[in-house]
């Protein structure tokens, strides 16, 4: 399914590269073309996947929602282990790494977050963010097909990322589709209410989410220390 995804966002890219658009915001010259991949993905949040989420949150209990969380999280802590080590940040790989052998192992699988609680912090890390600590540029905003709001920078961070992700080596079909697609349900479930608040903050959600997305990348590269923007910055 991420690989579909992925496939349907580098077509995009590559549809949006020839296509020359008048837009109000620098940072997102393909406005109208994303303005229409954010309507597709809204109807089917809406329909598909809301409702699910919705379900499963209802259904499954917190505590086994956490485990879930947890087990998912704790893959990820190796990714961003290693982006904090490429972003030269060796004390907080190291904590990262450790977090992933002390879940893994005292946490049964990661399913138990015990790392926070003898006090090794999560971190949020990616390639995307590593590329912008080296000094690249986000380039134009755009909204991907299922995954949403990026830039051409972290769009392309996060292929190898999707490429790599343990599940892809699951080689029975039915349970590598039930793991992913209880990735995606899980994650959308820690976001209801968020989109409630989206609902009733913003008169247009896709310029909110737009402006949102670029500006806590911003600061998520600079560890919420950004510097004072430039008008040209996303040019």
């Amino acid at each position: 399914m991420l690989r579909t995804c992925l496939c349907a966002a580098s077509l995009l890219l590559l549809t949006l590269s020839g296509c020359a658009t008048t837009a109000t915001n620098p940072a997102d010259p393909w406005e109208s073309v994303n303005r229409k991949v954010y309507a597709v993905n809204d109807s089917l949040d809406r329909y598909a996947l809301r409702p699910v989420a919705q379900g499963y949150k209802t259904v499954v209990p917190l505590p086994l929602r956490t485990n879930v969380s947890n087990f998912f999280g704790n893959i990820e802590d190796v990714w961003t282990g290693l982006n904090n080590l490429l972003q030269g940040k060796p004390r907080e790989g190291a904590s990262d790494f450790g977090r992933v052998a002390i879940n893994s192992t005292i946490g049964i699988l990661g399913l138990f977050d015990v790392a926070t609680d003898i006090g090794l912090e999560k971190h949020e890390e990616d390639l995307g963010q590593t590329l912008g600590v080296w000094g690249m540029g986000p380039g134009p905003y755009v909204m991907l097909p299922l995954l949403g709001p990026s830039t051409v920078r972290d769009a392309g961070g996060s292929v190898p990322r999707y490429l790599l992700d343990p599940s892809s080596e699951i080689s029975r079909i039915p349970l590598r589709n039930s793991v992913t697609a209880l990735k995606l349900v899980n994650a959308r479930a820690q976001l209801i209410g968020a989109d409630s608040a989206l609902d009733e903050a913003a008169l247009d959600r896709y310029g909110y989410l737009r402006d949102f997305y670029l500006k806590s990348r911003q600061s998520q590269i600079f560890d919420g220390h950004p510097p004072r923007e430039k008008d040209d910055y996303y040019e």
